[in-house]
């Protein structure tokens, strides 16, 4: 039986990329806080751990009609950012991939009445809420699969596709680290004002009301009181996290939702990353495991599933 050993919402902002020099003269002269602490968690956790597969929910991933798994038995390549190719370019990548857990995940599909798809096509694109992650945390032979955020998605698909998630991993024989991989408030400055911006100092953060919020939500994580940042979402979402912060509402319904309760150690500073709000926080495995994935209720649905088009079969 499969299980998830550690879990956590991790900065993957173009900055880290950037060499030290630049990132210093970025940030008043300073290093910023999210760099060493992504080498930290590599020595304490990444390399600590007895794990075989890294599950990253991406949300710099855009599906539409579905959520996507990657299922290639490996990817490599070079990758450069079509949103910012001057900092992220021809960056090495080269890792195995998980097809079979993929395949697990998207056969739980019926189970939660969600769309997966297990896509095993080298040409898929990747993007860098993965690749600048695994540039730090990736070691030769874990494997590394990346799942997308769906732009139709509403929060309880989001929480839908991490219930699938969880009990895949529960019906493997896998050991897992989960990754959401984005940011908590997410509104950049203006280009003409983006400039004045850069410094890491979250008295940047696009709003204080956002910065508040984002604190607000940290805080709860650290206690470990999953429940409330769950409860709050509406309002979070005036905020616009990231990715509708459905890479941490992925991550949490695959470790129980509401019944989560494991507290946050943070890796680094909250940080602005231009306007929007970023830090790196940890769940350990509680003794006797994180809790399973909830059932899904899907009586009040508009359709029944699985939706077959008619004259399909």
């Amino acid at each position: 039986m499969g299980e998830v050993v550690g879990a956590g919402i991790l900065a993957h902002a173009p900055t880290i990329m950037l060499p030290l020099d630049v990132r210093k003269e970025l940030n008043e002269g300073k290093e910023i806080s999210i760099v060493p602490g992504l080498r930290r968690l590599r020595e304490e956790v990444f390399d600590a751990l007895d794990y075989d597969t890294v599950i990253v929910f991406d949300s710099h991933w855009a599906t539409t009609f579905e959520f996507v798994v990657t299922a290639q038995d490996r990817r490599s390549g070079l990758f450069t950012s079509e949103e910012l190719p001057r900092g992220m370019c021809r960056i090495p990548y080269d890792f195995p991939g998980d097809p079979e857990l993929a395949r697990l995940i998207a056969s739980h599909q019926d189970g939660h009445a969600t769309w997966i798809t297990a896509i095993d096509d080298h040409h898929l694109p990747i993007f860098y809420a993965t690749v600048n992650l695994w540039k730090y945390l990736g070691a030769p032979g874990k494997r590394w699969i990346s799942i997308s955020m769906c732009q139709t998605a509403e929060a309880e698909d989001n929480l839908r596709l991490g219930r699938a998630v969880g009990d895949a991993i529960a019906a493997s024989d896998r050991k897992v680290l989960l990754i959401a991989s984005g940011a908590f408030s997410h509104t950049f400055w203006p280009l003409r004002h983006l400039r004045a911006h850069e410094s890491s100092d979250p008295a940047h953060v696009r709003t204080p009301e956002a910065r508040a919020a984002d604190e607000e939500r940290i805080e709860w994580m650290r206690r470990g009181d999953h429940a409330r940042v769950l409860d709050t979402m509406d309002e979070f979402y005036r905020f616009k996290p990231e990715a509708g912060f459905g890479h941490y509402l992925m991550l949490a319904a695959a470790l129980g939702e509401r019944d989560l309760t494991a507290p946050g150690r943070l890796y680094s500073d909250y940080e602005n990353a231009t306007g929007t709000g970023q830090v790196h926080i940890w769940f350990d495995r509680p003794e006797g495991g994180f809790t399973r994935p909830r059932a899904t209720d899907a009586s009040g649905d508009p359709y029944p599933y699985p939706f077959r088009l008619e004259g399909t079969a």
